[in-house]
């Protein structure tokens, strides 16, 4: 006996359900599959999953449906996780520039099924900023020389933005596609902290830390500015597939002891004036065995993953001990936290690669890439970061040229 209810309550139904019961869902019958498969609600999964697809139409990814979008990029961001240390292609080459190279991706994020797509990286280094393909391991654009050293940078991948803060307190929007300067604006800020741009449903905002505020400027308007009322801030995490919580990693002195503060943050409007506030969410402090964590992030499961020089400890956001893996004696040098995987890089340059469970707070452990060539690296690795469908790392090998190494990932099936 099939079942038929109304399409308007039964749309508004299963627009609570998520991508797996939504499928099944699709299996009652006829009728339930061609409400399940509505773009309504499949555009609505993939803006909460990926907040940049609020910005983008399907055309410019070459797809007809929301739903096939939803499973491309799915199986896009796993596809490191099915892969094995053999699919990955090697390459390293050197980085001229005078001080350390600092990179980010500017590339859409994607590993395409027909191997079309290309991994790039934007570089800063002294007053000049350059991109990099990194399967081609050459630069491909230098932008002029800048009036001041360039500090901080952070990038917008699905747009191909670039944003810099150099020592005069000029913040500068550069277009990596066309290779302009967007936008530039001097004086704004003083005493950045840190630097970053994520995408909301209002659209990309840049976030900039400094001292102990936050500020949120929109489109280079007057900035709505807030102050978090901590110790000394060390690093700073926004939680991923939100937009709005952010934890901060700082340091109560003078026992040097990490603390973990998780705010929500709020725009509120008193009178005609917006304004944002922090609301404390969660915090906790390590005890003093539990080591002084370097790096650390956080899932969109709000777990919190940080690393020692010996080892990875994963929290909640109350600061319950969740897993721990050890290193030693081996030395944790770099860490990179995503929704989807864990890369740690040890003192060998090796890279360990782990992944979310699904319907869990763990970590599990993939695979691990070693350096291919450490034997010859003088120097330390200063980041490391990925995409979808490669791997990076840069290494200071002063007085010689910095490195960069790259583990490009074919296509899996």
């Amino acid at each position: 006996m099939e079942i038929h209810l109304p399409s308007v309550p039964m749309m508004e139904i299963l627009s609570y359900l998520d991508a797996y019961s939504l499928l099944q869902a699709a299996q009652v019958n006829k009728n339930w599959n061609e409400l399940a498969s509505s773009d309504v609600l499949w555009r609505k999964l993939c803006q909460k999953r990926w907040l940049y697809c609020y910005m983008f139409t399907l055309p410019l990814h070459g797809l007809e449906t929301w739903k096939q979008f939803f499973f491309d990029k799915t199986w896009q961001e796993h596809a490191k996780t099915r892969a094995k240390p053999e699919d990955f292609t090697y390459k390293e080459f050197p980085v001229e520039f005078e001080f350390r190279a600092h990179p980010w991706y500017i590339s859409r994020h994607g590993l395409t099924r027909n191997g079309q797509e290309k991994s790039a990286v934007c570089m800063t280094s002294m007053n000049r900023i350059s991109t990099w393909d990194i399967h081609e391991g050459a630069m491909t654009w230098e932008s002029p020389k800048q009036p001041s050293y360039i500090v901080w940078m952070t990038t917008l991948p699905e747009m191909q933005i670039a944003v810099t803060i150099d020592m005069q307190s000029t913040i500068k929007l550069w277009d990596c596609h066309n290779k302009e300067v967007l936008a530039s604006k001097t004086g704004l800020f003083f005493g950045c902290k840190l630097l970053q741009s994520e995408f909301t449903k209002d659209g990309p905002i840049v976030l900039v830390f400094y001292m102990s505020s936050l500020l949120r400027p929109s489109e280079f308007s007057a900035p709505v500015s807030t102050v978090l009322k901590v110790p000394v801030i060390r690093k700073v995490f926004w939680t991923p597939r939100r937009e709005d919580r952010i934890t901060l990693m700082s340091l109560i002195l003078p026992k040097n002891i990490t603390k973990f503060d998780t705010f929500d943050m709020k725009l509120e409007g008193i009178g005609n004036k917006v304004t944002i506030q922090g609301y404390l969410t969660a915090s906790f402090s390590l005890a003093e065995d539990e080591g002084r964590p370097d790096y650390f992030g956080v899932s969109d499961k709000d777990v919190i993953v940080c690393s020692t020089r010996f080892s990875l400890l994963l929290f909640d956001i109350n600061g319950l001990r969740l897993q721990t893996f050890h290193y030693c004696p081996e030395e944790i040098w770099r860490l990179w936290v995503d929704p989807v995987h864990v890369i740690v890089t040890c003192d060998a340059g090796s890279l360990d690669i782990y992944a979310w469970e699904k319907r869990s707070l763990l970590l599990r452990k993939c695979y691990r890439l070693r350096n291919r060539n450490y034997q010859q690296m003088s120097g330390y690795i200063i980041k490391t970061l990925c995409d979808d469908m490669s791997i990076i790392s840069v290494a200071n090998n002063s007085p010689k040229p910095c490195c960069l190494m790259a583990y490009t990932l074919s296509v899996c099936s």
